[in-house]
């Protein structure tokens, strides 16, 4: 065996790989963490062992609405497209465009001066027919007061003239009320209340009836309708609330703020479903007074549906969702947490409408769920709640901080 000597170099090279090895062990159980005793008696709390700091509710009962939400599109009440009813030079226009009107209010002029004269030559021809008529009728009556010195045939031919003059008569009243209606048709005006549009013809050219573009369309604007679609599967629902109550409430939103634009109710609901996209088309009518809502524009549509009285609300942020559906935490006795399953029927103005899962009073954690585990204590920060058993059955939200530790 070779004898051990520092000034041999592979003995000087084992010797300092020995001592590096001794430094390294010696530096890894000087910085081992020593074992720590559990501050938690056996029940879980935070990373450090100490109670989560949480805000809790209780569970209460409140009347809650139930909506049915949707996007809608803002449609005219009435659109009317303004057509000339003759042919003619367009002479006046009397509206302005963007203007309100009235029904009946003149909006134009068409040159009347071939209708009035149609109409004065169709007057001209019944007062002749009528003179012949009544002369007739004088000569039938001397015929008839002559009795058997006039043959029985020239009576009958007396006759027959009156019944053919008072024929032409007749003829000659419809032509001229024809006319009249023609020469009616040169001043246009509105059909319904409504809003004028951009104008489509101006002064001094022809228009005809059989022109497709019109002079002007009309819009009414109040009332206003709203069309919006709702899945087949909401039909039966909002059938019988309105076999029940006739109406149902519609709200208007503005999509960019969510502010309410206006409220109606629902006019009609479609007689059919529309078989590509499984949707039926309701439509609802909004008195619009403050003209929030405009023709072709978009909309948030609220059919409010139904308010469940007394319904069993908690805040919206305790219901959380896993695996197994929507659950919250629930405050027990000794003031740890339990999972427990909720059925979530609507949620409404930050709050949840729960179906079944909690009581009324119950308490569950609305902030701090993210270090919560079946188990764990939680602290509310609430002197003297540590010997209470729990949060109380009653309150509302409560701001947790940390016990303090001794």
């Amino acid at each position: 065996m070779p004898s051990f000597d520092l000034k041999n170099p592979v003995w000087r090279k084992r010797a300092a790989q020995a001592g590096g090895l001794i430094v390294v062990a010696g530096l890894a159980f000087a910085l081992w963490p020593s074992p720590q005793p559990s501050k938690t008696n056996g029940r879980p709390g935070g990373p450090d062992g100490r109670p989560v700091a949480v805000t809790v509710a209780a569970a209460a009962r409140r009347d809650m609405p139930i909506y049915l939400d949707a996007i809608g599109t803002v449609q005219a009440y009435n659109t009317v497209t303004v057509r000339s009813r003759v042919d003619g030079e367009l002479v006046e226009v009397l509206f302005k465009e963007g203007q309100d009107v009235r029904a009946g209010d003149v909006l134009a002029q068409i040159d009347p001066r071939t209708y009035r004269a149609q109409y004065e030559q169709a007057l001209a021809t019944r007062d002749k027919d009528s003179a012949q008529l009544e002369a007739a009728r004088r000569d039938l009556a001397r015929y008839v007061s002559l009795g058997d010195r006039v043959s029985g045939q020239s009576v009958d031919t007396q006759r027959a003239l009156v019944r053919q003059l008072e024929a032409s008569v007749r003829a000659d009243e419809a032509s001229a009320s024809n006319a009249k209606t023609m020469l009616s048709y040169t001043v246009i005006a509105a059909p319904i209340d409504g809003r004028t549009g951009m104008r489509l013809v101006d002064r001094g050219n022809i228009v005809r009836a059989s022109d497709a573009t019109g002079l002007v369309t009309l819009t009414q604007v109040q009332p206003i309708s709203v069309v919006f679609t709702l899945p087949q599967q909401s039909l039966g629902a909002v059938n019988e609330r309105l076999r029940q109550d006739g109406k149902l409430s519609v709200q208007a939103l503005q999509p960019e703020t969510r502010a309410l634009a206006d409220t109606g109710e629902l006019e009609l609901v479609d007689n059919q479903i529309d078989q590509t996209t499984g949707t039926i088309k309701l439509k609802a009518v909004m008195p619009n007074a403050e003209r929030k809502l405009w023709p072709g524009g978009f909309v948030n549509v609220r059919l409010l549906l139904s308010v469940r009285k007394d319904g069993l609300v908690v805040p919206a942020q305790a219901v959380q969702r896993g695996p197994q559906g929507t659950y919250v935490f629930a405050v027990k006795e000794d003031r740890s947490v339990e999972m427990r399953s909720v059925k979530v029927t609507t949620v409404e103005a930050g709050q949840a409408l729960l179906d079944d899962g909690l009581t009324e009073g119950d308490t569950v954690v609305v902030e701090g769920t993210a270090k919560l585990q079946p188990g764990s204590r939680i602290s509310t920060g609430e002197k003297g709640a540590e010997g209470q058993g729990g949060e109380g059955k009653g309150g509302g939200q409560r701001k947790g901080r940390p016990d303090k530790q001794p």
